[in-house]
Formats: structure tokens, C-alpha cells, sequence
């Protein structure tokens, strides 16, 4: 056993069960990439000071979850907790946004670090493929984020996740909202660290999970109660285009998340098959996350989908994904010039596009044939001194169990064949 292990909360992702994670970070960015999404890829730590700026001070995310650290420069940098302040921040540094094509979309997949309590579900480094649309204010994009992260999990065989929606208001009528908020909540029994989060960020605490917070809640003002009629058409203009195309919501008015800088739209995709961790994506509007970092206004919006919890919900519904083989052919020489000879097929097989593997380190036949087993090849190649001397393999059907001499010359052109 190895010295070092995976950090705490951490996990490995190894064949074979990497090849799930590699099919759904595929079925999701499928539907982004038939959509005009471009591919942006990001450092995996940045200034402490965007995420402060953009995700909120007040938020579990900056207080208590993020990984920082100092450079030898004296540079304050985090690990990133989240993807949409560092895609949106690429994006004004390279000025997307003055090519004149608007809205900037973007897609983007990678590796995500916060402090927690490691539970099934919630890692300490966790995967996601996101999308972002910068630059536009249209509820037809709304709709169109959410109904393309629909069409990914359903791609995957999901049936039981449910999208629930609300709107957070904008700069008009949010702060009506944010007062009444938080003269109703500075009348509760909550402790200390809610007490701040009220003054700084009163919409966070509805998103408290305690069930003692929740309780307290019950006749909290409605935030659909003070949206101004822009916001509210806005919202039912998005409502309608779900509707139209039979993407099923929920409404939730209580929806908040837990980043401060999304208004207006905002969603989140639930698996009820995964206990506590039940959000296995979601996003929103961020119309003015752009001018929080420095940049002009931008109203734009987007979403995360997270790759484990999204293999959790695949093994919740108990969906097994059709992976495509890795190992179509498998080669297995007997003898020093067969293994010269083997090699040269499979690389002629390979630059044929037919995934072939080798029995490497000179094992005898029955050794080989069990490798040959084991990866799951549905041919196998074999050839002694006697089929070289003839100029043919032995081509093995490893499900029918056949075997035949095929011309040395024509194996790549027969397996083409075979293999369709």
C-alpha cells in the first residue's frame, strides 16, 4: 500500500469507473457544443479578491469554505470555488465581449475545491461542467440554459430530477424586498452569525437548512410579492417558454442559492434519490456580477451541473450508460518476431480509428488470452512462427469463440469490416 492517500474529502477518479464520469461530462456539454457555446478554460486558483467581490462576503463559500493561500510574492490567491466569476473575468480580460457578438457563450468543465464536511455527495474537490452567457438581457436565454442542461441529464436516462425556479428581483425592487426581509427576521430567535447575515445579505438566511430556521420562516414576506412588473414579466415570460417546450418546473419562493450575485431567473436541478445532497445543478441571472468585478454591465446568466452527484443520481435510478469499449482488439504474439509483427497490426489497426491493445512483457498463451479477456476485446490476434511463415493471424471471435487464418495483409480491412 502507497504512503500517501487522497486527501480527506477528496476522491480518485480510475478506470473503470472514470469512464462514467468521462460519458457524462460528455452528455452535458453535447447539447452547449450544437448550441453556439465555445469551450473557455480557466487557472484553477485566482484572486482572493473575485471571489469576494463576486460570489459575497457574507456567503459560507468566502467565510468558511474557500482554499487560500499566500505567494512567495505576497499575492493573496483562492482555489476556486465555483466557475462563474473566473469565466466571466477571462472573458473581460480577453474582451469577448467587444468582438460585437452578443451574447458571449461559453462552456467550460474542470476540477472545484471548497472546505466542508466531506459527506457522500459534498467533496472538498468536486467536478463540474458549467455554461455562462454573457452580454445579453433576454428570458429566451434563460429558457434556453435551462433547457438545454434538461436535455443533457434526460440524454443520460435521468427521469427523476425535478427543476425548481424563482425569481430574485433586480436592483429596482429587490432592496423593497431586502427592507421588509429584514425587519421580519430581526424578530426571530437566531444566533449571532444569522444576526450579521441579515444586515449584510438577508436572502442567505433563507436559504438556511436548519429545520429551527426553516420553522421560523413560515410567514416570511414573499419576494413575488415585491417584484416590479418588469421583473415579473421577465419571469413569466420565462415560465412560458419552459412550458412551451414541455420542460416541466417547479415554482420555489423560496429558491435563493448560495452565491450572492444572481437576480432575476435562478434554478436549481434536485434528485430526490440523493438524500440531503439532493442539488445536483443549478444557476440563474447575474446581471451585475460584471460591474461587482470591475468590468461593464453585462447582464448574462448560466448554470453548473455537478459530475459526481450526477453519477449518484445515474446509480440512484440504477442507469447504466452504454460506454463505448476500449479495447476492440487485442494482439497476443507468440515469439520475439510475431511480437515485432503483432505491434506493427496494432498500430496500423490504431491509425485505422479501431481501439487495439498489445499483451506487453512477453507472457506465455494462457496468460495473454486472460489479459485478452479481461479487456474486454471482442477479437483477439494471435500469431506464432508457423502463421508468420504462412502469412496469416489467427483472428479469434471472442463472443462465438470461432477462430480463422486471416492474410497478414488484409487484418486491418477484415476487422474495418467486422467491426462495422
Amino acid at each position: 500500500m502507497s504512503t500517501f492517500q487522497a486527501p480527506k474529502g477528496t476522491y480518485d477518479l480510475t478506470p473503470p469507473d472514470s469512464a462514467k464520469f468521462l460519458a457524462v461530462r460528455e452528455a452535458i456539454a453535447a447539447p452547449l457544443r450544437d448550441s453556439g457555446y465555445g469551450y473557455i478554460e480557466t487557472p484553477g486558483f485566482e484572486d482572493v479578491e473575485l471571489f469576494a467581490r463576486g460570489v459575497g462576503e457574507s456567503t459560507d463559500i468566502v467565510t468558511k469554505e474557500m482554499y487560500t493561500l499566500t505567494t512567495k510574492g505576497g499575492s493573496q490567491l483562492a482555489l476556486r470555488p465555483e466557475g462563474t466569476a473566473s469565466v466571466l473575468r477571462a472573458a473581460l480580460e480577453a474582451n469577448l465581449h467587444k468582438a460585437g457578438n452578443l451574447p458571449v457563450k461559453l462552456w467550460y468543465s474542470g476540477s472545484y475545491y471548497r472546505y466542508e464536511r466531506p459527506q457522500k455527495g459534498r467533496y472538498r474537490h468536486f467536478s463540474q461542467v458549467g455554461a455562462e452567457a454573457i452580454g445579453t438581457e433576454d428570458p429566451v436565454l434563460d429558457a434556453e440554459l435551462i433547457i438545454l442542461a434538461d436535455q443533457a441529464y434526460r440524454s443520460l436516462g435521468l427521469r427523476q430530477f425535478r427543476i425548481l425556479l424563482n425569481s430574485l428581483g433586480d436592483k429596482e425592487c429587490r432592496p423593497v424586498y431586502r427592507e421588509a426581509l429584514q425587519t421580519f427576521l430581526r424578530d426571530l430567535d437566531l444566533d449571532e452569525e444569522t444576526r450579521r447575515r441579515i444586515e449584510i445579505n438577508p436572502l442567505r438566511v433563507l436559504d438556511d437548512k436548519r429545520a429551527d430556521v426553516q420553522k421560523q420562516l413560515t410567514d416570511a414576506p414573499k419576494l413575488r410579492d415585491y417584484l416590479c412588473d418588469a421583473c415579473r414579466a421577465y419571469h413569466e415570460e420565462v415560465r412560458a417558454l419552459l412550458t412551451a417546450a414541455g420542460v416541466l418546473f417547479e415554482d420555489d419562493e423560496k429558491l435563493v442559492r448560495g452565491l450572492d450575485y444572481y437576480t432575476r431567473t435562478t434554478f436549481e436541478f434536485v434528485h430526490d434519490g440523493l438524500g440531503a445532497q439532493s442539488a445536483v445543478g443549478g444557476g440563474g441571472r447575474y446581471d451585475g456580477l460584471s460591474e461587482m468585478i470591475g468590468g461593464p454591465a453585462l447582464p448574462s446568466v448560466g448554470w453548473a451541473l455537478g459530475v459526481d452527484r450526477t453519477v449518484l443520481a445515474l446509480e440512484a435510478e440504477g442507469i447504466e450508460l452504454d460506454l463505448p469499449v476500449t479495447t476492440s482488439v487485442y494482439a497476443v504474439p507468440l515469439g520475439e518476431e510475431a511480437r515485432r509483427v503483432l505491434f506493427g497490426v496494432v498500430t496500423e489497426l490504431r491509425r485505422a480509428g479501431i481501439a487495439a491493445d498489445f499483451a506487453f512483457g512477453g507472457r506465455g498463451l494462457k496468460g495473454a488470452m486472460k489479459s485478452a479477456n479481461r479487456s474486454g476485446a471482442r477479437y483477439t490476434l494471435v500469431a506464432g512462427e508457423r502463421d508468420l511463415a504462412e502469412g496469416v493471424v489467427q483472428l479469434k471471435d471472442m463472443e462465438s469463440g470461432e477462430q480463422g487464418a486471416v492474410p497478414l495483409a488484409e487484418v486491418a480491412a477484415e476487422l474495418t469490416k467486422r467491426l462495422g
